[in-house]
């Protein structure tokens, strides 16, 4: 029997390993008929969405579990110093993030909070502190 490496979601450091582990080209969605204040939003929560389905890695979350916490990163802005990535569980079956954007453990939610702080930057914040 063949021996597998263990996946290691901190192997995923960029869109386009994400994309790797899912066996997907690294394309991003043409943005080309939205105003252009709204392209790069579009674009980065695309990229969110593709890591988060990486790093979860066949996990879903099930919305109408309750006993089944969902983790993101909480972000809070301070002035001068940017985002500052914190973690939030959330354990009912509302939402008030994109169900997508949630993991299965709070050291995978601050892992993508930090690593993608960009990416997020861009889809929540931009271009207000950029």
């Amino acid at each position: 029997m063949e021996s597998k490496e263990a996946f290691n979601y901190k192997n995923i450091k960029s869109f386009e390993d994400a994309c790797k582990h899912l066996g997907i080209e690294p394309v991003l969605p043409d943005v080309s008929s939205l105003p252009e204040d709204m392209r790069k939003p579009v674009i980065a929560n695309y990229k969110l969405l593709i890591v988060y389905k990486a790093i979860n890695n066949g996990w879903k979350p099930d919305w109408t579990n309750s006993n089944q916490h969902k983790f993101y990163p909480w972000f809070s802005l301070s002035s001068g110093s940017g985002l500052s990535v914190h973690v939030f569980v959330y354990a009912y079956s509302v939402s008030d993030v994109g169900s997508r954007l949630c993991t299965d453990s709070s050291e995978k939610a601050m892992y993508i909070g930090e690593m993608f702080e960009n990416e997020y930057t861009d889809c929540f914040c931009y271009p207000a502190i950029k």
